[in-house]
């Protein structure tokens, strides 16, 4: 026992299963982002209906089983890593989506661009019907802009901006 400060039983319970079912990964991002968290109730994967959409493209899934439950068992934190399976990200059912990477980095822009994308085709129905690309061209899309060093790339304007913003994070 390390420390003195209360764990998130459910952020542990969920991020160690993802880690015991995956050796891939590094890093896993979850949080109750407002676009996410809507998008979720929705129980449908995200369109390729923008560029960043295509990045993970067949890439994540909806995971239903304990969706908007507090993940505090053991057994609920498998059944969703088990449905993430070898995926990038899972968009969980009427809680948020979760995103993986290889690093802290690539995991960290898996999520926002997840978050981002749910945001734009909420915009996007609410004005109308969203022109769908192809599962061609989106897998083309995808293999340009959606493999591990792409998101570690991607994260890095963003980290710099913070690291110049707010350099008292380090001291």
């Amino acid at each position: 026992r390390h420390g003195r400060r209360p764990v998130n039983r459910a952020g542990f319970v969920i991020h160690s299963a993802i880690h015991a079912a995956r050796p891939d990964v590094v890093a896993a991002c979850h949080a109750h982002a407002v676009h996410g968290k809507a998008w979720s109730s929705l129980g449908r994967p995200l369109d390729p209906i923008t560029q960043d959409a295509c990045a993970l493209f067949e890439n994540h899934v909806v995971v239903s089983e304990g969706g908007g439950e507090v993940v505090l068992d053991e057994e609920a934190g498998a059944l969703l890593a088990a449905g993430l399976g070898p995926h990038r990200a899972a968009i969980h059912q009427n809680h948020g989506v979760f995103t993986v990477g290889e690093s802290v980095e690539e995991a960290a822009w898996w999520f926002i661009s997840m978050e981002r994308s749910a945001q734009a085709q909420l915009l996007a129905e609410a004005a109308g019907t969203p022109r769908v690309m192809s599962a061609e061209a989106a897998r083309y899309t995808r293999e340009q802009t959606g493999f591990p060093l792409a998101g570690w790339f991607s994260f890095q304007p963003l980290w710099q901006d913070v690291v110049r913003s707010d350099p008292d994070l380090f001291e």
